[in-house]
């Protein structure tokens, strides 16, 4: 490859990337115009409408081989199963959050999550933590005290997005298939579950989808695409870029979405402010870490 082809190919990763972690950033206003529906039934078509779709760009990028040996391989299938039950219940999670006006703690939920994959690595992988590591967890847990016994409010949705979200990406790392087809394939075992209470709440009436409003009905239907266009953009980026960039990349999501909260008036109090300050520095140190490391790898 040459250097013109190597800059082309970053410059399509960091697009790619930009694109994902701002439609993941900006997903809670999708939350908020369907905040009439149910998080359950919400959460019901994500997953169902996530399949149909994510089929067409499997096809696409030609993945059926890798979908296909999914099926095949029972640990992988049970690796996976597993992985769609945390992400099935940290997505519901998080849809209940933004529509009860718990914004700050989703966002803070996943300013946390890279720091919670360090601790998983001492605790499970016996990693030891170095010095900005190490000062990067102690200030995101003070803040995570100041908000509760200062704001008088225990982050209780952030830290079970954080821990939910981190379980899932451990298992994930522990299964070699692609991100797409991995999503495919979880969609495809939670489907038989939500295609069942879907049809049931539509038949008895309790489902918001219908042509009753049709406007609704439509932004449901979106669910699917919203679902799985982030992902396919990450796993180019990923393929692109170098892990210390998408490690940097990753904080712009929780940042949109942080000020996503501003824009819908929830409400910042002092012990927020001071929260938030620890979990920012927290993110510099980690990122100044990452890179660091990726420099004397290199």
């Amino acid at each position: 490859m040459t250097n013109a082809e190597r800059r082309n190919d970053a410059r399509d990763g960091v697009i790619a990337g930009l694109i994902a972690y701002s439609l993941w950033g900006v997903l809670p206003v999708y939350f908020k115009l369907v905040g009439t529906v149910s998080p359950a039934e919400v959460l019901l078509h994500r997953i169902v409408w996530a399949v149909p779709f994510g089929a067409l760009i499997v096809y696409l990028r030609r993945q059926w081989p890798e979908v296909k040996g999914a099926f095949v391989h029972r640990k992988m299938l049970l690796l996976l199963a597993t992985a769609a039950f945390f992400i099935a219940v940290n997505w519901y999670v998080y849809i209940f959050a933004v529509q009860e006006g718990q914004i700050f703690q989703a966002s803070l939920g996943y300013y946390i999550n890279p720091l919670m994959y360090v601790l998983v690595g001492v605790m499970i992988f016996g990693e030891k933590l170095r010095s900005l590591q190490i000062a990067a967890v102690v200030l995101a847990a003070i803040g995570v005290l100041v908000l509760t016994f200062s704001g008088g409010q225990f982050p209780a949705i952030a830290l079970f997005l954080g821990v939910s979200f981190t379980v899932y990406g451990v298992i994930r790392k522990r299964v070699v298939i692609g991100g797409m087809p991995g999503l495919f394939v979880e969609t495809v075992l939670l489907l038989p579950f939500a295609g069942v209470w879907l049809a049931w709440m539509i038949y008895s009436g309790r489902s918001a989808f219908g042509i009753d409003d049709p406007g609704i009905a439509g932004m449901l239907l979106l669910a699917g695409p919203i679902t799985v266009i982030p992902l396919l953009c990450f796993a180019l980026a990923a393929r692109r870029l170098a892990l210390s960039t998408v490690g940097f990349m990753q904080f712009l999501a929780p940042t949109l979405q942080f000020l996503t909260g501003v824009y819908y008036g929830e409400k910042l109090t002092p012990a927020h402010l001071i929260c938030f300050a620890c979990i920012w520095t927290a993110v510099i140190l980690f990122s100044v870490d990452a890179i660091r490391r990726t420099r004397v790898s290199l």
